[in-house]
């Protein structure tokens, strides 16, 4: 099973082909997904520091391209399955905002 390391401070096993962001949230690791998984915010995104992903698909492109500014190692958790080893950064957490995290994405 693959490895995903969060912000260096926990590691955990993710079945294969998971969402990348219902795994960081079974891992009890506070962050946004305002839009339920649907690739139309980007609360739930994330920086890639390391490992293998797939392109991404055309509705995290389409979205991700209406932001100024974003490095190009940011990707939408809800839009990416875990298929290897990963190392992220999660960019917003509702701890840190203050607010709900949002309807738990579908799988």
């Amino acid at each position: 099973m693959p490895t995903v390391t969060v912000d260096g401070e926990k590691s955990f096993e993710v079945e294969s082909g998971k969402k990348l962001v219902l795994a960081i949230e079974d891992a009890g690791i506070d962050i946004l997904h305002k839009c339920g998984g649907n690739a139309k915010c980007t609360t739930c995104r994330v920086e890639i520091l390391g490992g293998d992903l797939e392109p991404p698909v055309p509705a995290e492109s389409a979205r991700l391209a209406r932001e100024a500014d974003l490095p190009s190692n940011v990707r939408l958790s809800c839009q990416v399955r875990v298929n290897g080893d990963l190392w992220v950064a999660v960019k917003n957490r509702a701890s840190q905002q203050g607010i709900d995290a949002g309807p738990r994405p579908m799988d």
